[in-house]
């Protein structure tokens, strides 16, 4: 009887003890967990960049001008954006500072005294008559002043643009009478590098405080560059609506002191005139037999600018419609920085019916743009119920089938 009793007590302890292990493990483990640093969180949307600190080099972007630098071996891809995120808190945010720098004694509420006096020392007399000068429309009509801050780390090799407030935005939303703000940033004329702010709800004075770096600009080509702020407020259910836009040319900006804080007046967006929109040779030829249409996409020329970055990257999207539901679609090629493209490129379209009494073509110029929606420059369609020169080239394409048929044609509003 003895014996079964001690083989309880020991399997009973070693229960007991099998249970405290266990708790103990679990409790270490949920401990470490809650020590460990969580990674960045990147609030700006930027598809296929890399953001992370530890993969920066000293590679250039713009140009190797020091031989000095052309020792220095990276995996860094040419044209590549870095963003600064050493100075983020855990929540992916900048901190807000409190450092005080030369000739400014207040940083964190600037007033418009002290960004008028760093202004005058770096800034040409011309270059603030052209950029500070405002029509009487635009004053009747303001949309706000933007305050921004521009620096140039010469350790770094970077270029840092700290987008720190707007003051008296317009109301976008007429129920609320209140916007959702935020701002989107590119350096011309490469259109290439563009980052956005978040997403400010519910305010006319948004603060950002954002900082975006630059790495791999030489200073030497500071001067050749431009800034453009759009500012934007978000819309859920519809396109985002366009508040105005800044436009910064950094030719006579001295950045060798330090930072440079800068307030300018947000103006209206400019929009291209409805006339002007260039013009589109296309070729077709409609086969019988086959029921099949031949497109053709030749040529556009005198094509407006489609931004203040100048010249447009345009293409051509091609849509078939049969009773006014598209049942096919094709694009061309994109053809970069030019007023004049030339295409050539064809495209065949099976015809669901017999003849082209039903069926219309419409062809849209658009300007390709990498970092936001691409904008359509103008428009065309071709069919039995067109006006002007696109119902005679489809009269014509019908009375004459096998026959490749060209025509220019004028683009109307997109």
């Amino acid at each position: 009887d003895e014996v079964p009793t001690v083989v309880g007590i020991f399997s009973a302890f070693g229960l007991i003890f099998s249970v405290s292990l266990f708790a103990w493990i679990c409790c270490q483990r949920k401990s470490s967990k809650s020590n460990k640093t969580p990674p960045y969180k990147f609030v700006h949307v930027l598809k296929g960049v890399d953001i992370y600190p530890e993969n920066l080099n000293s590679k250039k972007k713009f140009g190797a001008d020091d031989k000095s630098e052309a020792k220095n071996k990276s995996a860094m891809p040419k044209n590549s954006l870095h963003l600064d995120l050493e100075k983020r808190d855990l929540n992916g945010n900048f901190p807000k500072t409190t450092t005080k720098m030369q000739g400014f004694p207040d940083l964190e509420n600037p007033s418009p005294k002290h960004f008028a006096e760093r202004k005058k020392d770096s800034v040409s007399p011309d270059s603030l008559k052209s950029i500070t000068s405002l029509s009487s429309e635009d004053k009747q009509d303001k949309l706000g002043t933007l305050f921004f801050s521009l620096e140039y780390n010469f350790e770094k090799k970077a270029f840092v643009v700290n987008i720190k407030e707007a003051r008296g935005l317009p109301a976008m939303d007429e129920q609320s009478m209140t916007s959702d703000p935020y701002i989107k940033m590119t350096i011309l004329p490469e259109k290439k590098h563009k980052v956005k702010t978040r997403v400010l709800r519910k305010t006319l004075d948004p603060a950002f405080d954002e900082t975006f770096t630059f790495y791999g600009i030489p200073y030497s080509q500071i001067q050749d560059l431009t800034l453009h702020f759009m500012v934007l407020s978000f819309d859920r259910f519809s396109r985002d609506d366009v508040i105005g836009e800044v436009l910064i040319p950094l030719a006579g900006i001295e950045l060798s002191e330090g930072r440079l804080l800068m307030d300018r007046e947000i103006i209206k967006r400019n929009v291209r005139k409805s006339s002007g929109r260039g013009e589109l040779l296309v070729s077709l030829c409609y086969q019988s037999t086959t029921n099949t249409l031949t497109v053709v996409v030749l040529k556009a020329r005198h094509l407006p600018k489609s931004d203040v970055s100048g010249l447009s990257d345009p293409y051509v999207k091609v849509n078939l419609y049969h009773a006014k539901k598209r049942i096919s679609k094709k694009k061309t090629h994109v053809k970069k920085c030019t007023p004049n493209a030339v295409f050539n490129e064809l495209f065949v379209f099976d015809i669901p019916c017999e003849g082209l009494d039903d069926i219309s073509i419409e062809f849209l110029v658009l300007d390709s743009d990498r970092g936001s929606r691409n904008e359509v420059i103008g428009r065309l369609t071709l069919g039995s119920s067109a006006e002007g020169t696109g119902g005679e080239h489809w009269k014509e394409i019908c009375e004459y089938p096998r026959r490749q048929i060209a025509k220019w044609h004028m683009l109307c509003d997109g």
